[in-house]
Parts: structure tokens; sequence; C-alpha cells
């Protein structure tokens, strides 16, 4: 990964690629501090997007990022709109978020390209305060598109989406604390 950035960034483009990467829960725990680190988020050694599973919903998952946390991680939950238990009651969520976790919904969820179960969580998830962070999830270009401008107009508030694409994202990259969710606007939605 980090040869592969440095050839990327190599080329003087005018954006500069970060390190990082989307860690399996069960893998993630496999692996020690040191090699964890090497895939922070954007460079940031501290902070762990970890993936949530797409079946099954860990009854040990709260007890299992607390172990991250003592480990000096700040946790990001990648996805679970797309986990069919949380589709069924995305109030599992809340306890994580309650506990620190930040939680990244991907961008086709939210527009609906990844079907009406995932758009309806998202739109719970958004609508609770449940969701920090709205992300491409594009792990290569031919996997889907990066749609994130139709995402971010499918949250219906500017402000909010500004939030959830820009801001969020860019303090976490920063090692700093999030800033306060905008407060609510009328909002259009697309589901």
């Amino acid at each position: 990964m980090e040869a592969a950035v440095r050839e990327v960034n190599a080329l003087g483009e005018d954006v500069e690629v970060l390190p990082g990467g989307e860690v399996d829960l069960e893998y993630a725990r496999a692996l020690d501090d040191t090699t964890l680190r090497r895939f922070g988020l954007g460079g940031n050694p501290g902070l762990l997007l970890l993936e949530t599973p797409f079946v099954g919903w860990p009854l040990d998952l709260a007890e299992r990022i607390f172990d991250f946390q003592l480990r000096g991680f700040r946790i990001v939950l990648a996805h679970p709109e797309r986990n069919a238990e949380v589709q069924e009651r995305p109030e599992l969520v809340q306890p994580l978020v309650d506990a620190g976790v930040l939680v990244q919904l991907t961008a086709a969820s939210v527009d609906g390209r990844l079907g009406r179960r995932a758009a309806k969580t998202a739109r719970a998830l958004i609508d609770a305060g449940r969701a920090h962070v709205l992300a491409s999830d594009a792990h290569a270009p031919a996997v889907r598109a990066i749609g994130l401008s139709s995402a971010a107009e499918a949250v219906g508030d500017a402000p909010l989406a500004r939030w959830l694409t820009t801001d969020v994202p860019a303090a976490l990259l920063a090692g700093e604390s999030i800033p306060a969710r905008p407060a609510k606007t009328s909002r259009r939605s697309l589901f």
C-alpha cells in the first residue's frame, strides 16, 4: 500500500493520495498495533476504519471495539447500513455511537444505488444522528461509481451533507474533534 501511494503521489498531480484502508473486524483483531497503525485512515495512525460484517451482528461487537479503543484507536465503523440486522434494527448502532464510535455510510446506500433497504437504513441513521461520514467505499474504479455528489444531494440538507462529506472527514484527518452537527434544515428525500 505504501509503495503504491508513493508511486501515485510521484506523478505530480494536484491531488494528494493518503494511505489507509478499511480493515475487516476479524482480521484486525489478529493484527498487532504497529501493523494496524499502517492502515490508519488517511495516514492518521490512530484512526481505524473497521468493516461492519454484511451478515450477522456480533453480540460482542461493543467489547471488540472497546478493546481497540483501549489500544489507542479511534474507530470509524464502515457501512453498517448494509448489514441485514442493522437494516431490521438501526438502533443497534446507538450503543457504539454512545461509546464514541463514528459511523461511515456508503454513498451508494444513501442515494439508493445499493437498494431500498440500504437507503432506508442510511436515512434512519442520518435522521437519528447516528451517521458522521459519507464516503465512496469505491475500492476500485470498476466496483461502483463514486457518486458522492448524488449522495450528498440525496441527504437533502446542504449543511448536513457538507458536514458528512467535508467537515467531519477533515477533522478526522487532522486528528481533531469533530465539529458540531449542523442544525436540521428542511430536506427533500429521494426515498
